[in-house]
């Protein structure tokens, strides 16, 4: 009896060193694949951003360029197989016989980055989401002491990806325990948790900066209802979000012909990105705009505002809807930093109420974000690291927590959990 159980512990100290070995391979490569198509596409996306201001005749070209390229693309080398994006991360996870195909890398990598570069309006975090996790769905089948923990191995490739894009390791652990996996185990956290390590080395060897370094934050308790105020608005908005990415990718599918889609895409990212530039690609050079420059009230602000959060979730679904590679996270976060500025600008212009625009830009990122895809506590970590700074912690907690569950009061599900409407 002794021998044997030396021979199971034995058994269970190689898989666990096996395991750790092969999370240390997902973490840098994950980490080498979300740092990679972040640079590229910022570089690019700057460039081509900055020649369309110069030149704006070229916003009638880029979306057409880039939606007939990824057509072509999915088409005839990826044989026109189906993405369902974070979608098959849930139907894999649940079936043990269906796994992440190697295509889904090079698919997500090179479609995110023409989707975001030439204008389309949303981001390449999900594309980077589908493409680290398929990194880990590839290490999984390579060892078949590992069929258990597929799991785990997919959820160790994500949690780099998003520690690499974010800088937030807490935030990279976090998305996948509320988001994908909804459970936890010990090989979980050994995993994941050596997974973000050798990403968090990585991002500190490549010297990497926070995304919207912000060096100093602080707020006034008198300031809590109106946080209060932005987290409802907020969860309002990104019902609004949700509700345009359904509609539309369910009125697209009912075309006939794909270069219907890409005609009407084309036509609706041209004139929208021709008359708001800032919803050009991701939206981060806008969100940069209003937390550094500083911002005089107008009447034409106001506006523009308003206009940008209402037209982002319909360009962004038109985006999706007619061949574009990504999803919400990225246009989450814009929106939720013009709710935010737009709320305060009306707050101090007509009320007197003396607030910090800037808090309310860094809240109104996490609220939406935390109410579009049911995942405040991502969403409080995941800023705090693009932000580089804790000091809105407790505000964060309670604006992100209000902003979900005013969420799933109005619409319980999110762009990830609602089934789809099948048309024939």
């Amino acid at each position: 009896m002794g021998t044997l159980s030396q021979i199971k512990k034995n058994r269970r100290f190689i898989i666990l060193q096996k395991l750790i070995v092969a999370s240390l391979l997902i973490g840098f490569l994950a980490t080498l694949l979300a740092i990679s198509l972040k640079k590229i596409t910022e570089h690019y996306e700057t460039i081509l951003f900055l020649k369309s201001s110069n030149f704006p005749w070229l916003l009638l070209i880029f979306p057409v360029f880039s939606l007939s390229v990824i057509y072509f693309l999915r088409t005839y080398l990826f044989k026109r197989k189906i993405n369902k994006g974070i979608k098959e991360i849930f139907e894999v996870t649940i079936h043990k016989n269906k796994h992440l195909p190697v295509y889904k890398i090079p698919s997500h990598f090179i479609n995110g980055m023409i989707t975001v570069i030439f204008g389309g309006s949303t981001g390449v975090e999900v594309s980077t989401v589908v493409a680290t996790a398929t990194i880990g769905s590839i290490a999984q089948q390579k060892e078949n002491t590992f069929r258990k923990y597929k799991t785990e191995l997919i959820s160790a490739g994500i949690a780099a990806g998003i520690t690499a894009l974010f800088g937030s390791p807490i935030a990279g652990i976090l998305f996948v325990i509320e988001v994908i996996s909804r459970k936890t185990t010990k090989v979980f956290f050994l995993t994941n948790g050596t997974a973000v390590l050798i990403a968090m080395g990585l991002l500190f060897l490549l010297d990497e900066k926070p995304l919207f370094a912000i060096a100093h934050l602080s707020w006034n308790y008198y300031a809590i209802p109106y946080f209060l105020l932005l987290g409802i608005l907020a969860g309002f908005n990104s019902v609004y979000i949700t509700k345009c990415v359904l509609f539309f990718k369910n009125y697209f599918s009912t075309l006939s012909r794909d270069y219907y889609k890409i005609i009407i895409g084309s036509c609706v990212l041209s004139v929208a990105l021709f008359l708001i530039p800032e919803l050009y690609g991701d939206g981060y050079h806008g969100v940069r705009a209003i937390l550094y420059q500083e911002n005089h009230f107008s009447i034409s602000v106001l506006i523009s505002a308003v206009l940008i959060i209402f037209l982002k979730p319909i360009i962004t679904s038109v985006t999706l809807a007619s061949g574009g590679d990504g999803g919400v996270f990225a246009p989450s976060l814009f929106t939720g930093a013009f709710l935010g500025f737009l709320l305060a600008t009306v707050l101090n212009t007509y009320f007197n109420a003396q607030v910090i625009p800037i808090n309310f830009v860094v809240l109104g990122m996490a609220a939406v974000l935390s109410a579009s895809i049911h995942a405040p506590f991502t969403s409080i970590f995941l800023i705090c690291g693009v932000t580089g700074n804790y000091n809105l912690f407790l505000p964060l907690l309670g604006v992100c927590l209000i902003a979900k569950y005013t969420s799933k009061f109005l619409y319980p599900y999110t762009v990830y959990s609602i089934i789809p409407v099948k048309t024939t």
